[in-house]
């Protein structure tokens, strides 16, 4: 059974190229590790002059996306980015959860 991670990001305007740019970095990241299935991305704006989006990663089972996160976690190390820092520095929030994927009949 697939494994979903779902990340909600809510960024300033101004923060908006610097969060596409990471954003890229990450996907083109987790697309060559075993267990990825597919990954999207969505976005609305607010009245508020910030930007949502959504991003929703897809992975073959708990194990493969454990594994992941921990590939993630050492890549993130390597090129010395603090996910934490860049949230406070750019004003963002995120809200962020793991689904299992559910047989409806």
């Amino acid at each position: 059974m697939h494994t979903i991670l779902i990340d909600k990001f809510t960024v300033p305007n101004e923060a908006r190229e610097e969060f596409l740019e990471r954003l890229n970095i990450n996907r083109n990241f987790i697309h060559t590790l075993s267990g990825f299935v597919k990954d999207s991305v969505y976005e609305t704006s607010t009245e508020e002059g910030k930007f949502k989006v959504v991003t929703v990663a897809v992975w073959e089972n708990e194990e493969k996306f454990q594994n992941a996160k921990a590939a993630v976690a050492l890549e993130y190390k390597k090129q010395g980015f603090d996910i934490n820092s860049m949230i406070q520095r750019l004003g963002m929030t995120i809200e962020r959860g793991t689904y299992n994927e559910m047989q409806v009949s």
